[in-house]
C-alpha cells in the first residue's frame, strides 16, 4: 500500500510532462501540415542520380 504512496505522484508528473510536451508541439507547428508529408512521398524527384 505504501507504494501507491510512490506511485500516483509520479503517474501524475509524467502526465504533466507529457502534456507540456504536447502543448510544446502543437505551439510549434508540428501539426501544420498534415498532407504535405504523405504528398511528398508521391512526387518523383527527376535531380536524383541513378545507381
Amino acid at each position: 500500500m505504501s507504494v501507491l504512496l510512490y506511485m500516483i505522484p509520479l503517474a501524475l508528473l509524467m502526465g504533466l510532462i507529457w502534456l507540456g510536451v504536447f502543448i510544446w508541439s502543437l505551439k510549434s507547428g508540428q501539426y501544420d501540415d498534415l498532407e504535405g508529408a504523405a504528398n511528398r512521398i508521391l512526387i518523383d524527384d527527376e535531380n536524383q542520380p541513378k545507381n
